[in-house]
């Protein structure tokens, strides 16, 4: 606590408050991340599903999916643009300094933003009003203009974990910059790569969790069925996947940043058959109190031998490296990150039997339970990557370039500490809109499809689908002897 205390006595004012508000605002948006980023791919695989099988209630699900993915995009507007103004204003020195060098990865993100925004309005635009296949294929781009803004962001956060493509000049200031060094750094594979199927796996344990609560509540029709199955089923391949690709990142945060990962580890002197601990707190001293002690396994699991030397925390003076108390963060959101994902795994093993055997989903109302409960998992193992990425990086902003401290606003912290209450305001107005928003239209989708029931009872099972112009629907015979092509849907002016 002491060599905290002085760390913080030699840092500006203002430092505190802004990184305070940087992390509210960041820790804010990355919830929102996950529909952003997959949602529109699970969508869209539920729509090719309702083509290719003639299934309205898939096509019913797209299109609510779809709904959705609008009002959360327009959610993810108001905050991304917040962010994008706090990197200039927050941390100058960062901006002004380096933003030749990487700044190219906020550019693409931008454009990434701007065709998502296009292909969303055209996918809205086009239920109802485009042939289904025109429909479907023009909203193929959607989930690769999501994977293009994720390329964007996790290009200059990668860069800002392990820096190169450009060379300094006799004042330290970056000259002869290599973009395609910038953006394709060491960390930008495992980055990318664990953070797009992070993103994956997360938007279908959330939207399975919904339908796994309307299972655990009776609801045990096709709609609830087939809502559970489809992102359930493409977040339980993802999960052992992700479990490997998050040992091969950890791995090459133990190579290229051998403090982050000593942090993360909790690993005070450098040696080798270093023990790994489970959660556990780092004192002042090197020694580490509580937590669960699995001897030599830190050095196995870095590098596949117990006689792998990990670096320790001691081994760069203490102003280069993450305080006791950073570190023990950095540790608690990493044993989270992979204890969750453990379970997870599970949960996918259980899912994957149940298919094996018995061709279909488990039937207990355990297994749903623990299916609700892993939507918000997933948010919690999301924040904890966040958490482990920059806290870990302390007291760099730019690793071993340039500290926080140095790129910190000169703004007087009373100002910052405002604008901090005034965004936590505003924030819980705008999550609070969103989820009476959603809310609202569950509502109004729950009453359209029990007031519809009578209307398809004369309807032969699952014929309506929503294509057909909107104007003057058909009547129930008519839309019986068509097919149901431009008949009554429910929900259908969702």
């Amino acid at each position: 606590m002491f060599s905290t205390a002085v760390h913080l006595a030699n840092t500006p004012d203002q430092l505190l408050p802004a990184r305070e508000l940087m992390a509210f605002t960041l820790a804010s948006h990355i919830l929102l991340v996950p529909f952003g980023v997959a949602l529109p791919f699970i969508t869209l695989l539920m729509h090719h599903r309702g083509l290719r099988r003639n299934d309205p209630v898939a096509l019913l699900l797209a299109r609510r999916w779809s709904a959705v993915m609008a009002v959360q995009f327009a959610i993810g507007i108001i905050t991304g643009t917040v962010l994008s103004f706090e990197f200039g204003l927050l941390w100058p020195g960062m901006m002004g300094r380096w933003g030749d060098v990487f700044g190219l990865g906020f550019g693409v993100e931008a454009w990434a933003f701007f065709l998502e925004a296009v292909l969303i309005a055209i996918y809205l635009y086009g239920w109802r009003r485009l042939k289904p296949w025109t429909h479907f294929w023009l909203a193929v781009p959607l989930p690769l203009a999501a994977l293009m803004g994720a390329f964007g962001i996790i290009a200059a956060n990668s860069w800002m974990n392990t820096p190169q493509g450009f060379s300094l000049d006799a004042q330290g200031e970056p000259t002869h910059v290599d973009v395609q060094q910038a953006i394709f750094t060491p960390m930008f594979g495992p980055e990318y790569w664990h953070f797009v199927v992070a993103m994956l796996l997360t938007a279908g344990y959330v939207v399975a969790g919904v339908y796994a609560v309307g299972r655990l509540r009776g609801r045990r029709d096709h709609y609830h069925r087939l809502g559970f199955t489809v992102p359930f089923t493409v977040a339980a391949i993802l999960t052992p996947v992700q479990f490997m690709l998050g040992d091969s990142a950890a791995r090459a945060v133990f190579h290229k940043q051998p403090i982050k990962f000593a942090a993360m580890e909790i690993v005070w002197k450098t040696d080798t058959h270093v023990p790994e601990y489970m959660f556990g707190r780092l004192n002042s001293d090197g020694t580490i109190s509580g937590g669960l002690k699995i001897p030599q396994l830190d050095s196995i699991l870095a590098g596949f031998r117990p006689s792998t030397q990990v670096t320790g925390l001691t081994s760069v003076p203490a102003a280069d490296r993450p305080t006791v108390v950073q570190a023990t963060i950095a540790h608690w959101a990493f044993d989270i990150m992979v204890t969750i994902g453990s379970l997870l795994i599970l949960l996918a093993l259980w899912y994957a039997w149940s298919w094996w055997r018995h061709r279909d989903n488990p039937r207990g109302r355990w297994f749903y339970r623990c299916a609700a409960l892993a939507g918000v998992a997933c948010l919690v193992t999301v924040e904890c990557g966040w958490i482990t990425t920059e806290v870990g990086r302390q007291p760099w902003i730019v690793y071993q370039h340039m500290r926080v401290s140095e790129a910190v606003t000169s703004t007087r912290a009373g100002s910052l500490w405002a604008m901090l209450g005034i965004v936590i305001v505003v924030y819980v107005a705008v999550f609070g809109s969103f989820l009476a928003v959603v809310l609202k239209m569950r509502t109004r989708w729950r009453i359209a499809d029990e007031g519809s029931a009578a209307a398809r009872a004369d309807l032969p099972p699952e014929t309506d689908t929503p294509y057909g112009p909107r104007s003057e629907p058909e009547s129930t015979t008519a839309g019986a002897a068509s097919g149901g092509g431009s008949g009554h849907i429910p929900g259908g002016e969702s």
